[in-house]
This record gives structure tokens, sequence and C-alpha cells, in this order.
């Protein structure tokens, strides 16, 4: 049996590539650039390396990133006043609020406050809807990433039976829709499911998106599976998945690493969505 890391990293790097080549070209040809609008509210340790990563994609790309970092104390209608102003700045393609949000905010009034057209998050209800409906463009970036990943591995999902642990409105809703629209069997399992193995072990495509670290062993995984790593926790030694990747990957046929798995393609599809976010402006023009 074969066992193959998969390299999102590599995978990921090949398609911000894509991404330089064609924002270069349409700057060459129209004179214009994406311009995508990072909002930090406090100074969480792990969403600040997030944003410092987005940033770091945005200058390989080329897309004109605009960091706005406020203060913890900072209340919800000022947030609410400076998402207004970027909604109506043509420069502005794309805005993210990273979350989480300090606890005095609501981070759902924030979402709906975002335009849909610049929600490259992919999070407001209007993109969840059309997601639902198969409309989509712009999608989560991290479900987006794991069904590019299988693609760019030549993984076949129609017919597939897929178990996603977690349910997420990030992660594992928008997971379990995208494989629906392409011919999945899908079950979600989460916190209060009962006998979970008994459902991880029919898998022929495992997404573990549930938040607690190596929770996933190898005898909760079908021998020949495909194992999908959407985890990252944080230990002592560092940077650790959801799933037991020491003893799951002699069991499996494909498996993503922590980290350098499914983390840079939620990067490299945010920069695809400011990409889309910003052709359809042009299309209107």
């Amino acid at each position: 049996m074969q066992n193959i890391i998969i390299n999102g990293k590599e995978i990921a790097s090949a398609i911000k590539f894509e991404i330089a080549e064609e924002l270069r070209k349409i700057k060459n040809n129209t004179g214009k650039e994406a311009g995508l609008a990072v909002i930090l509210v406090g100074d969480d340790p792990a969403s600040t390396v997030y944003v410092r990563n987005k940033k770091k994609a945005c200058q390989e790309v080329g897309i004109r990133s605009s960091e706005y970092h406020l203060p913890k104390e900072t209340q919800q209608d000022t947030l609410l006043n400076l998402i207004n102003s970027l909604n109506k700045n043509p420069e502005i393609h794309g805005i993210l609020v990273q979350l989480p949000l300090p606890n005095h905010i609501q981070s759902d009034k924030i979402i709906d406050a975002i335009n849909p057209d610049k929600d490259v998050d992919g999070f407001h209800p209007v993109n969840v809807g059309k997601l639902v409906a198969n409309t989509a463009s712009l999608i989560s970036c991290t479900p987006l990433g794991v069904m590019t990943l299988l693609d760019k591995s030549e993984i076949p999902v129609e017919g597939k039976k897929v178990v996603i642990v977690g349910r997420s409105n990030i992660v594992g809703k928008p997971a379990a829709l995208l494989f629906l629209h392409r011919n999945a069997t899908v079950t979600i399992c989460h916190s209060k499911t009962k006998n979970l193995s008994d459902y991880t072990n029919k898998a022929d495509i495992l997404v573990a998106a549930i938040g607690k670290p190596a929770f996933i062993k190898a005898d909760m995984v079908k021998k020949g599976a495909v194992v999908i790593d959407v985890g990252i926790n944080r230990d002592e030694a560092g940077l650790i998945g959801d799933v037991d990747f020491p003893s799951v990957k002699e069991r499996v046929s494909y498996i993503t690493p922590v980290p350098g798995g499914v983390g840079p393609m939620t990067i490299a599809m945010l920069m695809k969505n400011t990409l889309l976010a910003f052709k359809n402006t042009l299309n209107k023009n």
C-alpha cells in the first residue's frame, strides 16, 4: 500500500505562483491592483501569526494589503464604522476580520456588516447560502483548501464515504457541502457523537477538524483511507494536528501533515478568493 504525505506547502506555492502571474497580467493590462484589508482586534498570539502570514502571502503574489490593528478595547461600533468605510472603498476588494474577536464584540454582526462581494473568508450568510445552493464563488478558505489538496493529489471524491469530525461553521459544515456537491456520501460527527470509531472506521476520506490534539488514533482509521488533518494545536513541542500522525500514517494511503498540510492551503485560498473578488469588480466596470 502506498503511503503518501500530501505536501500542502508545495501545492500552495504552485497555486500562489499562478495567482501572481494572473495578477501581474491584469496590472499590465489595466494598471489596477487587488487590495485586501485585514483587521486584527487585540493581541492574540495565534491571530497575530496568522495575520503576519497572510500579509507575507499578499507580498508574494502582488496583492496590496492594508492592515488595521485595533486595540482589544475597541468598541463594536468603531469596528462596524471601519468595515463600512472599507465596503465603500473601491481600492479594497477583499475584507478579512481575523477571528476570534474579543468577547464584547459580536462576531455575527461584524461578519454580517461585510459586503458579501468583499467577503473573502466566505463567512457572510449570503455566501453561505450560495454555497448551500452550489452557486458560491467566495467559499470558506479552509474547506476550499481541503478540496483543492484532494484535486491536486488526484484523489477521487465522487462516490466515496466521507466522514468529517467537527461541525463548525468555518470548516465542518462548509466542507460537508463541498463534498456533497462532488457526489460524496457525507457523515458529520462531533463531540456528542456516540461510538465515534464506528463512523470513522468506515471513511474512505476522513477529515479531522475537532480541535483536539492527536485525537484521531490509528484504530479509528480504516486501512488505506485518506486522512486530512485540519487541526492546529500548540503544545510544548510546537504545532500538532487533530490526528496522531506517527501511528495513523502507517495505516493510510494519503495523509496531510501538521504543519505543512492544510494550513498553507488556507492562505493560498484566501489569495485566490481575493483575486476572484478583484476580477469580479473589473467585470462590472
